[in-house]
């Protein structure tokens, strides 16, 4: 009983919005089942709890940082200054007030002993108060370190710390009976977290932005290889004093955006550092430590452009939190243009959604358009792009592409994005990122998503796939989806529902009517365009390409709208305009004398969708409005235990 008790009381609390009085009650469930088989067997419930945080505080206990407790510490057992060791300094602040974070830095040594000396003797770690060795008999080396790259990745992650390490080589590793060490982390971090050292719960944890973009995020080989060999590049350039123009290519989930904060982080932490006390030589980059190339980058002016206003918010919040960044690094392209400086370095994520003159949001950003233009060129040049604004305004630029990512007229046309990487492959400047990390259904699910939405598909069409674990559901009924939907984010955290821009946004200026209704279920467009997937009643809400573009959720329910249809006459996808509202979406370009078409709507359209169902980590669901669609997608998508095929209208 208290394990169902318990079950409930998570899927009450790991909703969106938790009902305080709901979570109160079954909170007292679990506590009631828990004092009476108290009562059964005869304990003292408050004494085992004691009981409990004794026996932590012995295991990894907390001792003062003082040359005096280092030193006596060390005479207790020869481990302490002869077998690989993780562990954690902190400043003795409470955890919890994300004003006032508290400093904290995790390390692994051989010798820990003869390391906290030397740590005593930095002054950026004098301030430090406490230290807490973790020491297992069975952790060899490769498993400290990847001990060590999780400690910081979670305390990171927390957003209670200012995590002080360094990037000086967190790769993903694999070592013998690599899995089963690693179930034991979470053993440790629930000791850790019982000691006070963990605000929040793994789940909550890697389910937050501060994880999913943090700068401390384990590379995978790839990713590693192409941070390497850029690095090298760039020192390279300083020193020859040349300009360079480099692209990182990769499909959803490569981890694009984690590469370009890892990179930026690097950079400033190569020229930042003041001491070298606590390098490993065994990391991958720590050869890029060295006071030549410090001098090389100790002032150099690193900018991150984003162009999604949601993404960007999100990436502010975690360089705030993190020691040597700033959030003022993030940069939309407009800031970049108007800026007075000359940035050693610019990095553009997501660079196929820069835009090219056409028609923007706002009369303000009209004009600024053409200002800085201007300003940069000596004329309003309309053929102009925010692309030449990066590259007039910085000496080394790197781009981070997927060409099939463009949603709206307004991108950066293919031609010139195919020219960007045209020119990257002939100076030797391009890199691929390959390596699934988000969509547990590999790698062949993209190309898979991309086949099925294909106007103009060149290959044979593939056979249904099993994708394994992964949960990839056709509904015919959306409140059936819908209701999945509310369950995974009861069980697991971070599920939502996004759709095409099928229906208008009347919610915005009267926040009391529905925009979408389907068979009586009513919805409404997401009430935020910043950080939306984090929001509180974003379970409750419908999500957009502009609110989801760049994230991952667990799972993402994706309603695809009465703007896509498929006729089973011809055997072909096409649009329907007028169901399509992204008035941006779909307006001709008078200034460039361009008119946009059905099918480049359609390859626009298709193009949303296919980044709406590579979102998901876990699984993907998926219901779309059109029957003769919902008939054309069953024959690839595996279809929910419900599905009916009797309406194809």
């Amino acid at each position: 009983m208290v394990s169902d008790e318990t079950q409930k009381t998570l899927a009450t609390f790991w909703t969106s919005n938790p009902d305080p009085k709901r979570l109160r009650e079954e909170l007292a469930d679990v506590l009631t089942y828990c004092l009476h088989l108290c009562r059964k067997i005869g304990v003292d419930p408050e004494e085992i709890v004691l009981e409990k945080l004794e026996t932590t505080e012995k295991k990894y206990p907390r001792f003062t940082f003082t040359r005096d407790a280092v030193a006596d510490w060390r005479d207790g057992d020869e481990k302490h200054y002869n077998w690989p060791t993780v562990y954690v300094l902190d400043d003795g602040k409470v955890a919890g007030n994300a004003n006032n974070p508290r400093d904290i830095y995790v390390g692994e040594s051989l010798n820990l002993a003869s390391r906290l000396r030397q740590h005593l003797d930095t002054p950026a770690k004098q301030h430090l108060q406490h230290f807490r060795p973790i020491i297992n008999p069975r952790y060899n080396k490769s498993v400290c370190l990847d001990l060590e790259s999780y400690l910081i990745r979670m305390l990171a992650g927390d957003g209670a710390n200012r995590v002080l390490n360094r990037n000086n080589g967190i790769t993903e590793t694999k070592y013998y009976q690599h899995e089963m060490y690693r179930d034991g982390f979470a053993y440790i971090f629930e000791q850790l977290r019982a000691d006070g050292l963990f605000t929040r719960s793994i789940p909550e944890i890697e389910n937050s932005d501060l994880f999913k973009l943090s700068p401390f995020k384990a590379l995978t080989e790839d990713q590693a290889d192409s941070v390497e060999e850029i690095v090298k590049r760039l020192l390279a350039g300083l020193e020859q004093n040349t300009k360079s123009t480099i692209v990182i290519q990769g499909d959803p989930g490569t981890g694009k955006t984690v590469a370009a904060i890892y990179l930026v982080k690097l950079l400033r932490d190569v020229g930042s550092f003041t001491s070298l006390e606590d390098l490993d030589s065994d990391l991958r980059f720590s050869e890029f430590f060295t006071i030549a190339n410090r001098n090389l980058l100790q002032n150099y002016r690193i900018g991150l452009v984003v162009p999604q206003q949601s993404l960007r918010a999100s990436i502010k919040k975690v360089f705030k939190s993190t020691p040597g960044l700033h959030s003022s690094m993030v940069m939309t392209p407009f800031e970049v243009g108007k800026s007075d400086h000359l940035f050693d370095m610019l990095l553009v994520d997501e660079a196929h959604r820069l835009n090219q003159r056409a028609n923007q949001s706002s009369a303000r950003q009209n004009k600024d358009f053409g200002e800085i233009t201007e300003k940069l060129f000596g004329t309003d040049d309309l053929s102009v792009t925010q692309l030449d604004w990066i590259k007039k305004k910085s000496k080394h630029q790197i781009f981070l592409v997927d060409t099939e990512q463009s949603v709206r007229p307004a991108d950066l046309p293919s031609r010139l994005l195919s020219a960007l990487i045209a020119e990257a492959r002939g100076s030797q400047s391009h890199y691929q990122l390959r390596t699934q990390m988000r969509v547990k259904a590999g790698s062949n699910f993209v190309s898979y998503v991309r086949w099925i939405l294909n106007p103009t598909p060149t290959t044979a069409p593939p056979q249904i796939r099993d994708f394994g674990d992964y949960d990839f559901r056709l509904f015919d009924r959306v409140d059936l989806m819908r209701a999945e939907i509310f369950q995974r984010d009861a069980e697991v955290g971070l599920s939502r529902i996004a759709a095409g821009f099928a229906w208008p946004w009347k919610s915005k200026g009267h926040p009391d009517v529905f925009d979408i209704e389907i068979d009586g279920v009513q919805m409404q467009w997401n009430r935020t365009q910043t950080d939306w997937v984090s929001s509180p009643n974003a379970l409750q809400e419908v999500g957009s390409i502009h609110t989801v573009q760049g994230y991952d959720l667990n799972y993402l329910g994706v309603i695809i709208g009465p703007d896509l249809r498929f006729d089973p006459a011809k055997g072909g996808l096409y649009i329907d305009r007028d169901s399509y509202h992204d008035k941006k979406g779909k307006e001709n370009n008078p200034r460039l004398g361009r008119v946009y078409s059905d099918d480049d709507l359609l390859r626009f359209i298709t193009q949303i969708y296919a980044v709406l169902l590579t979102r998901g980590i876990r699984g993907t669901y998926v219901y779309a409005c059109d029957g003769g669609l919902r008939a054309y997608l069953a024959g690839f998508i595996p279809l929910s235990h419900d599905f009916s095929m009797m309406d194809t209208s």
